[in-house]
């Protein structure tokens, strides 16, 4: 079973994901694919892992190439962000641009093959009406498309608003 949560920064979708995986069976995995770059990074990372903290994660750091991990064992895995493995896969060290849509796709299919449960966030962006740069603008389409494709493959979508779940897809699983 794959469940999608999008919604805005700070809306809740990290905790809810996690209170999502902690009632499931077996082992859990966050799957954290946010490269920390600099202090403020780093800031963000200790906190998703304080509010983790004695809740029974094992934790994968994998920035890329999704498609050919292996997970130790099956069970619940939860993927903190699309966003973030989007940017990674779309953009080399030195800036170049590619399109991720097929390593970002493959990878969470093959974590959702290895799962009984999969939990995939990401974050709704595009919708704020405001112009950016091109690079940027081909990363909101590029991320758009991907989380699309997610949406018609997970079992149940939900967007978070103001720490709310909102089904828009399948069922609430609390």
């Amino acid at each position: 079973m794959m469940i999608l949560l999008t919604g805005g920064s700070a809306c809740g979708k990290s905790s809810y994901a996690e209170e999502i995986c902690v009632r499931a069976d077996g082992p859990r995995f966050y799957l954290a694919a946010m490269q920390p770059y600099g202090e403020e990074g780093m800031k963000k990372v200790e906190r998703h892992r304080k509010l983790r903290s004695g809740k029974g994660f094992t934790t994968v750091e994998r920035y890329t190439d999704y498609a050919s991990l292996v997970l130790p064992a099956r069970g619940t895995a939860l993927l903190e962000c699309i966003c973030n493995l989007t940017s990674n896969e779309m953009f080399d060290a030195e800036g170049n641009e590619s399109d991720p849509y097929e390593r970002v796709l493959s990878g969470v299919e093959n974590l959702a093959r290895q799962s009984a449960l999969l939990v995939v966030i990401t974050n709704d962006v595009g919708s704020d009406g405001i112009s950016y740069d091109p690079g940027t603008e081909d990363y909101i389409r590029a991320l758009g498309k991907i989380n699309r494709a997610l949406a018609f493959r997970a079992d149940t979508v939900i967007e978070m608003v103001a720490g709310i779940p909102i089904l828009l897809k399948g069922e609430l699983p609390l």
